[in-house]
């Protein structure tokens, strides 16, 4: 009778029960998945170890060993966001950093990876902080109260925008501990120079749009000389004021101040006004009193001329000249008068009747018209 082995770690056999006793060909054999399944963990249990399959048993611990080493191996992958940059650490040292996407590095606790949010802005308040319902602000003297080059005290409150820098983040990795407090404290630094190197008259109107880009400038050289690998977008000043004991005074004057500039301004403005009109009239009383002298200087050449002519006629004929002459200023004298001619020839009164024909023209005119 044939026989055939069951597949045991034991080698035992048993009846093939195919066919007769003489070697008659057996009918096909049916699947037994229940004997198929014994097999599967009686070869399991020959790899693993303990099961008394001797070197089965040590392939087993060695199959064991190289599936936990495929999986730590495979941990290793990670991916970076597309805000982000990996770093990658080898026991602790840095090795090189990774872009957006699917990565791999040595998994822990050889390998380990860091990721940092180089595209994030980040904002630190410098004088105040918010309370925990974002609505109202809390002062911190200790922060804003800063010293000014004419020695008084300004009140200067502001916010830093800053991130860090895409092209060397491991320096803001690795470089700097505590980057966000060592931000604020250079750019509380960096505004009391600024400040120190102003007066507080400048600071409080005029100075204001100049400070904001000399504190960012001053901010960015230091931390790149931390070697921080952080890039400061912009700085923004919230208020600037007196300190609170002093403001009203500081107040008074600046409304003083104003008063001042828009008195000088209209004072400008009325002289702006009356100095043109001003000069104005002296120059048409100037331009006046030149044709005025122009005017005399040539009635006085005229009359000069024509006396002169007068006198050369008079040299020719003095007796006829000087009857012309008398009559023509007698006509000129008496040319418009009522006259009363007295003869002294005459009988009576001397009286010579006179007819003023002048008025009995204008009777006949009156009758005329009635």
């Amino acid at each position: 009778m044939p026989w055939i082995s069951d597949g045991g770690g034991g080698g035992s056999w048993k009846p093939s029960g195919g066919g007769g006793p003489w070697g008659q060909k057996p009918s096909a054999p049916q699947p037994d998945f229940e004997d198929l399944l014994r097999r599967v963990q009686s070869r399991l249990k020959s790899w693993l170890p303990g099961s008394g399959g001797g070197f089965g048993g040590a392939r087993g611990a060695l199959a064991l060993l190289l599936l936990g080493v495929g999986v730590w191996l495979v941990s290793g992958f990670y991916t970076v966001g597309p805000n982000e940059v990996g770093l990658n650490k080898i026991f602790g040292r840095y090795t090189g950093k990774t872009g957006p996407g699917l990565n791999y590095n040595l998994p822990f606790p050889i390998g380990e990876v860091e990721k940092l949010a180089v595209t994030n802005r980040n904002t630190i308040n410098v004088g105040f902080a918010w309370r925990p319902d974002g609505r109202n602000s809390v002062d911190l003297p200790e922060e804003s109260l800063m010293l000014t080059g004419d020695e008084n005290i300004a009140d200067v409150k502001f916010v830093v925008i800053w991130q860090i820098d895409p092209s060397r983040p491991e320096d803001y990795a690795f470089n700097v501990a505590n980057q966000r407090e060592t931000v604020k404290a250079v750019a509380e630094s960096a505004m009391r120079e600024v400040i120190g190197r102003s007066q507080i008259q400048r600071i409080l109107t005029a100075d204001r749009r100049v400070i904001e880009p000399a504190v960012q400038e001053l901010m960015q050289r230091i931390l790149n000389e931390y070697k921080a690998g952080v890039l400061v977008l912009q700085v923004q000043l919230q208020s600037v004021d007196p300190p609170e004991q002093v403001i009203a005074a500081f107040r008074d004057v600046t409304a003083a101040q104003q008063d001042q500039n828009r008195m000088r301004n209209e004072a400008e403005a009325y002289a702006n006004r009356v100095v043109p009109e001003a000069r104005g009239k002296a120059a048409a009383t100037i331009q006046e009193a030149e044709g005025y002298r122009l005017q005399t200087v040539a009635e006085a050449t005229g009359q000069a001329a024509r006396f002169l002519k007068i006198y050369d006629e008079y040299k020719k004929a003095p007796d006829v000249t000087r009857e012309r002459m008398y009559l023509e200023t007698m006509e000129r004298v008496f040319g418009g008068m009522d006259k009363i001619i007295l003869d002294q020839g005459a009988e009576g009164s001397g009286v010579v009747p006179f007819l003023p024909l002048s008025a009995l023209a204008d009777k006949q005119k009156e009758g005329t018209r009635k």
